[in-house]
């Protein structure tokens, strides 16, 4: 079992840290909010640390899951970083959405001081987190991702290396993009079948079964058609992981016209009051006739 620390308890962080402390592993959180660290350790019989460095100090791995670029370079810089509380030797994996420019430039930083650095962000949703059954999509090298593996796996059901510093966050991107087409395309096909008077329920239970099965079918298409939303991964974030695709779109010259567009709509999505909607909810633009 191993000496861990979890920065950054969110609706993501928090099971996760959990899953950890449950498969035996020893573990120190921090989190912004000192309050929720504090429920967090009652709650699972760990610690917690007043700064993430604190909670880094001593561990052999140290996880961390917060919001984008900015908010991990302040929890990882300065006296109170992560960095500054881990000795030679250990790993950071690092689990936010980011780009992969900052996961390359953390990298650096943690090398000086003989640190290894994963970009591990994870596919799975708040429902994954809770479950223990995350996909983590890995960059960095191959000795240290064999030893952060299997501790990964106390709340993933799929972890894998897809090369170096930075390869994680990409695949991150290719998974973020496929997902905004994939949306747009069942709110389409829902709302042109309500139109048509079929009982949409139904539709989905055929069709699922055929070549438009998909996970966000089969988990948010009836949600889509009861007019759902309050709940999973939400259009602000989505908008947020969207704009890092097209920064790095920018750089590596991949044409996004389709993704470009959904991100409109989220937009609109936005402007209607849904920005904490779940990503299903494009659906809600097209019935604003």
């Amino acid at each position: 079992m191993a000496r861990c620390a979890f920065i950054g308890l969110g609706v993501m962080g928090y099971p996760m840290a959990g899953h950890l402390a449950k498969n035996g592993h020893q573990v120190t959180v921090y989190n912004r909010t000192t309050a929720k660290a504090e429920k967090w350790a009652a709650d699972h019989g760990g610690a917690f640390g007043a700064t993430p460095a604190e909670a880094a100090k001593g561990a052999e791995f140290v996880f961390c899951c917060v919001g984008n670029d900015d908010d991990l370079r302040a929890v990882t810089y300065g006296d109170d970083g992560m960095l500054a509380g881990m000795a030679a030797g250990t790993v950071l994996v690092d689990h936010t959405t980011a780009s992969a420019a900052v996961a390359r430039e953390i990298a650096a930083k943690a090398a000086e001081k003989g640190i290894a650095f994963i970009d591990g962000p994870v596919s799975g949703g708040q429902a994954g987190a809770e479950n223990g059954v995350l996909t983590v999509m890995c960059g960095g090298g191959e000795g240290y991702f064999a030893g952060a593996e299997p501790v990964i796996q106390a709340y993933a059901r799929a972890v894998t290396l897809l090369g170096p510093v930075g390869s994680g966050q990409l695949c991150k991107m290719v998974n973020q993009i496929c997902i905004a087409g994939l949306l747009q395309g069942l709110s389409e096909g829902l709302d042109f079948g309500m139109r048509a008077g079929l009982d949409v329920k139904q539709v989905l239970d055929v069709i699922s079964k055929g070549a438009a099965q998909s996970w966000q079918m089969e988990n948010r298409g009836k949600t889509m058609v009861d007019d759902q939303f309050e709940f999973g991964f939400a259009v602000d974030w989505m908008r947020k992981d969207l704009g890092i695709c097209f920064a790095e779109a920018e750089s590596n010259g991949a044409e996004l016209p389709v993704t470009r567009l959904v991100d409109s709509y989220y937009k609109d999505v936005q402007d209607m009051g849904g920005a904490r909607w779940d990503t299903s909810s494009l659906i809600r633009r097209l019935r604003r006739e």
